[in-house]
């Protein structure tokens, strides 16, 4: 299966060994944007707002693209500040994405609490509680 891991910036630094088992499980792995370089967007910000914002904009259409090419997203959500499962707003879009485009979504670990649960429920995720060997 052809996957792309998406998750927040802050949870780049555990996307590596998961790649390297998920290859070992037959899957091509695809990364995020800006996994080589998560300071890319504070890059982008620091030129100003519409610099930033046609930086963003082009980022969310690279992601469509990216995920119409896909069979498969993994949403890395661990916790971020006291936050359980932690899913932003980017990776939200890009769950979304998935679902628009009839993709498999699989979340590494349980559907967050708070006001996108019901949005996420409904994308249907699979819930794999860490095990990359339930992702068929």
């Amino acid at each position: 299966m052809k996957v792309l891991i998406i998750s927040s910036k802050v949870f780049y630094d555990n996307i590596l060994p998961i790649k390297v088992e998920l290859e070992k499980l037959g899957h091509q792995v695809l990364l995020p944007n800006c996994h080589d370089c998560p300071e890319t967007e504070a890059i982008f910000r620091e030129q100003g707002y519409e610099v930033h914002s046609k930086w963003k904009a082009s980022m969310f259409k690279h992601s469509t693209d990216v995920i119409t090419d896909v069979d498969a997203v993994l949403v890395l959500n661990f916790e971020k500040n006291d936050q359980r499962n932690y899913i932003g707003g980017a990776t939200f879009l890009e769950m979304y994405d998935a679902f628009r485009l009839g993709k498999k979504i699989f979340l590494y670990n349980n559907i967050p609490d708070g006001m996108l649960r019901d949005e996420i429920i409904g994308f249907n995720p699979i819930l794999i509680a860490g095990d990359l060997s339930k992702m068929v």
